[in-house]
């Protein structure tokens, strides 16, 4: 699973050590199947086109061989295929729904309508077989108030099924793979590095993510119902175990998952991977399209006709907390000499020099005097903001691409981001306490590109 959290020794797997290996999955396999609950509705619609005793579809030949000869046909495109997959559904439904069951042509066997339930799949068989049913258990009293017909199909009888259904079928109903693998006979185990356990009260207990605390439940769940397979004596209990494993795995992948029964209820509410990806904390929108990033300004903002539109006054609260990183050349190093002579407190100074070897020097307490005297060509001074420098100016919500744009700076006292009033237009900013936010490109080529693109 990767390179311990205890960073002795190295990875089985990649045998690389803490640092550089990003950790490996595993799995685990399931004592019986379980329905995905992303997929039970591409299964109940599997369901309703094929017989539930031959996997075959519930089509006439006749009827078969035209949809497979368009589905087969190179000039049908994707659109369309999912157009004709739409309507074998449909055909094959409306045969169902019509009566309320219908006679495969192939084995004669009766197929009801099948439903979507909680995590479960229900096959409503037709009068006719009830009424058979009925006929049979009639003699025996004690039994017509007990014995109900079990209506649902389990995940294992759906597994069976769609593995006896044929190629052409699968490419009749337009799917990419075999579709049993829409059932999950085994479940990924994620590497340490996507759950990482936090150690409290000084290292002496952990605190387990939420991803492995599901897990657990999955394993207990899964061994519980080996348990119960394996012990002949009782026959109904496994069928309980196999119902809490399902609503385990539901939850490892969903959390939000309906009809969750009491007793396997967390106490505390734990994510599933849905949870982790969707909405506005998730993978996508808090992560990937906006994080948050160093080199950032943010206050009120006030207006000031004395400045060019293309300009924006910057705090020099700001200015000092701020840099950008300026390489050393004849032409600026005897402004930056002086800027490392000032340091960090004093305006317009300088926080950090790196030399090119990748060494990098704090200006907090070293002596700069000499710092400055020793300054060369190629080194990098990590000074404060200026006069002139490209700064980007953003006002959320950013509806349109002139909410940020790019301006000069301009360093003034007082603390709020100053500009023209007549840059209020694109950014919908008015005065009554709204605030901005700056963001300072930290290489020549992002200035260039805000400058030619965001001017």
């Amino acid at each position: 699973m990767g390179a311990s959290k205890t960073r002795m020794g190295g990875c089985e797997t990649c045998h690389g050590n803490f640092r550089e290996c990003p950790g490996h999955y595993g799995y685990l396999v399931l004592t019986l199947p379980v329905y995905n609950v992303g997929y039970l509705g591409t299964v109940v619609d599997l369901l309703k086109c094929i017989c539930k005793c031959c996997s075959s579809i519930l089509l006439d030949d006749k009827e078969r061989r035209v949809f497979l000869k368009k589905m087969r046909n190179p000039r049908t495109e994707p659109l369309m295929k999912s157009e004709l997959q739409k309507k074998v559904v449909k055909k094959c439904t409306s045969m169902t729904s019509g009566q309320k069951s219908v006679t495969c042509s192939k084995c004669g066997y009766m197929n009801g309508m099948v439903k979507k339930g909680q995590l479960k799949i229900i096959h409503e068989r037709g009068n006719r077989f009830l009424d058979e049913f009925k006929a049979a258990i009639s003699h025996k009293i004690e039994l017509k108030t007990s014995v109900s017909v079990p209506p649902e199909i389990d995940p294992k009888a759906v597994y069976s099924l769609f593995k006896n259904m044929s190629d052409e079928d699968c490419e009749l109903l337009y799917l990419s793979d075999r579709p049993e693998k829409l059932l999950v006979t085994s479940i990924p185990v994620p590497p340490i590095a996507i759950r990482p356990s936090v150690f409290v009260d000084g290292g002496t207990q952990s605190n387990e993510n939420d991803i492995t605390e599901r897990l657990k439940r999955i394993i207990q769940a899964n061994a519980r119902l080996l348990e119960d397979i394996s012990d002949t004596s009782f026959q109904n209990k496994s069928l309980n175990a196999w119902v809490d494993l399902q609503m385990e795995v539901a939850q490892y992948i969903n959390s939000d998952v309906r009809g969750v029964p009491l007793h396997l209820q967390a106490s505390k509410p734990m994510s599933g991977f849905t949870q982790r990806l969707k909405g506005k904390q998730g993978r996508f929108r808090g992560n990937l399209s906006g994080k948050r990033v160093e080199y950032t300004g943010r206050t009120v903002i006030s207006p000031d006709p004395n400045l060019k539109i293309t300009e924006v006054a910057i705090p020099i609260l700001m200015a000092r907390i701020l840099t950008y990183p300026e390489r050393v050349s004849q032409h600026n190093i005897e402004k930056l000499r002086q800027c490392v002579r000032n340091g960090p407190n004093k305006y317009p100074g300088a926080k950090f020099i790196k030399h090119p070897d990748g060494t990098e020097i704090s200006l907090m307490f070293s002596s700069r005097k000499r710092h400055a005297d020793e300054l060369k060509f190629g080194y990098i001074v990590d000074r404060h903001l200026e006069d002139g420098d490209i700064v980007l100016f953003n006002r959320q919500p950013s509806l349109h691409r002139m909410s940020i744009m790019s301006h000069r700076a301009r360093i003034m006292p007082w603390r709020t981001l100053r500009f023209n009033e007549s840059v209020c237009n694109p950014y919908n900013a008015d005065f009554d306490g709204d605030e901005m936010n700056m963001h300072v490109p930290q290489t020549e080529e992002a200035r260039t590109e805000a400058l030619m693109l965001m001017g």
